[in-house]
């Protein structure tokens, strides 16, 4: 989720090819061991991950290069992402590779001269409202939508998280530019 609301929809490389790796493994499977057989259903079955693992990469490439060349700051919230791979999500996880995704967003916004931050995962980012600041408390996955007490404003889960997130990077980056620029100055 983009702080401007949108989404960037994960293309699910694995589980599309799930079937036809699922296919494969069974055929690697049957095969004699030490045959030259199967080493040819095994590197198949090589190839067939290795092309997930490209597809992945490349996409993550395109949109970390897209956000760090239209946009002068990048702010990303950590995630426990070992602790959801241990829950029912691990198997989406796995496949959005959001590590990855994030490593590259920060290697290209240093290199393009862009601010970065990441958030830490204790701050609650889905709890507090954006518009007036009131911290309503966890709430479980399933609530999409909810209404502030505070000041009756309706809020989409992942947006007033994403808003949340923008701030709290820009009051972490906030110290780190120097009063009077010199030298070392980071580029606006």
């Amino acid at each position: 989720m983009l702080a401007d609301g949108s989404h960037i929809a994960s293309p699910r490389y694995l589980r599309r090819a799930e079937k036809k790796l699922k296919k494969r493994q069974r055929e690697l499977s049957r095969k004699k061991k030490g045959g030259n057989n199967r080493e040819k259903a095994r590197i198949k079955v090589a190839r067939g991950h290795a092309s997930v693992a490209d597809a992945r990469r490349n996409f993550h490439h395109q949109w970390s290069h897209k956000l760090t060349s239209e946009n002068q700051a990048v702010y990303t919230e950590t995630l426990n992402v070992r602790g959801l791979a241990r829950t029912r999500l691990a198997k989406g996880v796995h496949d959005a590779a959001w590590t990855q995704f994030v490593t590259m967003l920060e290697y290209k916004a240093i290199r393009r001269g862009r601010d970065f931050a990441k958030v830490d995962r204790m701050f609650p980012s889905s709890q507090i409202c954006s518009a007036c600041g009131y911290r309503d408390g966890p709430k479980p996955l399933r609530v999409r939508h909810w209404t502030c007490p505070n000041c009756n404003t309706r809020h989409d889960r992942d947006w007033n998280a994403g808003r949340n997130v923008r701030l709290e990077g820009r009051r972490i980056i906030a110290p780190a530019e120097p009063s009077t620029p010199g030298p070392g100055a980071r580029r606006r």
